[in-house]
């Protein structure tokens, strides 16, 4: 029997990665597509095509002999607008496109709980109204409506909403976390942190997504939320980080109010780490249901958010020197402190 082909789609950022190692250990052949280069150990196990899914005829060429494909290429919302909506949406149609035409079995789309917007409920339902802040959370809004049209087409497209996600290579917002742990500060949370603030380790997700490309189409040819089982509090879940950093430091409760205020006005000034949708929804509770993906995958998370945050902790201990100097506006680069980092000063 042909080994079967995934093409992956932003193959060589954080959650690509991270699935490439996960289908090549389940026995699929894997082919990664992405804007940046694929710099890892497992090189020479992948195809690798360098390009980018604005590219009609690069895709095009690149889904010859797929049997699958994950779309996780999005531009962040660090990205200009004008990016997000040509990479996020107009992108998402030509991956779809180029998949119907070359006759791929299914087209898993990784979207965002970003469509549910600032919700005024939990936990929060695939059925619930979706409402995007920003330019990201619109166009993840306006790329699943496109999936929808394919599935109407006869391709099957499974939608997966993940909650944010961490695990190995993931750096990014959880960088400044990990960054104050080791350094021996006190970490600033924006609120009391008594909100309960679901994640999502990156091999669960992997996991879902395996699952949705593999079940029976009547199953995976759908939209879930996945997310951790097992999450308590903001201020509980990022405690056990500095625990295990070991300097008896804590996480430090500030008032929501001043504190969005403030980040507001540093991210006018371009001098924010923090992009809109979380520091307005960081003091607020935010979790979904993951009982249809329970129910329907037999989706089974492995970690809870305290055992997430410190497996990639263990990995960002492990991997420190290698992005001291780094940043940017990807999951795999820490994101630049701005002025947040002059804060340490005070912690």
């Amino acid at each position: 029997m042909n080994q079967q082909r995934v093409l992956i789609t932003g193959g060589a950022g954080f959650l690509g990665i991270n699935l490439v190692r996960h289908l090549l250990s389940r026995g699929f052949a894997v082919t990664s597509l992405d804007v940046e280069d694929f710099d890892y150990p497992e090189r020479n196990r992948v195809e690798v095509i360098k390009g980018d899914i604005r590219d009609k005829a690069l895709l095009d060429r690149a889904m010859e002999g797929v049997d699958f494909v994950v779309h996780t290429a999005a531009a962040l919302p660090l990205y200009s607008p004008e990016d997000i909506y040509t990479t996020d949406v107009e992108g998402t149609r030509n991956v779809l496109d180029a998949a119907l035409r070359r006759s791929v079995k299914r087209v898993v789309h990784v979207s965002s709980t970003a469509v549910y917007g600032i919700p005024d409920h939990h936990p929060l339902y695939e059925t619930d109204k979706l409402e995007g802040v920003g330019p990201y959370g619109q166009a993840k809004i306006q790329a699943e409506m496109i999936c929808l049209e394919y599935r109407a087409k006869g391709l099957v497209v499974p939608v997966i909403r993940p909650k944010s996600f961490v695990g190995p290579e993931r750096l990014g917002v959880f960088a400044l976390l990990y960054d104050w742990a080791v350094t021996g500060h006190n970490f600033p949370m924006i609120g009391s942190g008594n909100n309960r603030y679901q994640l999502l380790d990156v091999e669960d997700l992997c996991d879902a997504i395996a699952l949705t490309l593999t079940l029976p189409e009547e199953k995976a040819n759908d939209t879930f939320n996945i997310g951790a089982k097992e999450f308590s509090t903001m201020k509980e879940d990022y405690q056990v980080v500095l625990d295990y950093a070991g300097h008896g430091k804590k996480v430090v409760g500030f008032p929501a109010l001043p504190a969005i205020l403030g980040l507001r006005v540093l991210d006018r000034l371009g001098v924010s780490p923090l992009y809109k949708w979380v520091y307005e929804t960081a003091s607020k509770d935010s979790f979904v249901s993951i009982e249809k993906a329970e129910r329907e995958l037999g989706y089974a998370p492995k970690f809870s958010n305290k055992e997430a945050l410190l497996r990639n902790f263990r990995w960002y201990l492990d991997n420190r020197e290698k992005f001291e100097n780094a940043s940017g506006v990807s999951h795999r680069v820490p994101w630049k402190q701005g002025a947040i980092g002059l804060l340490k000063k005070v912690f």
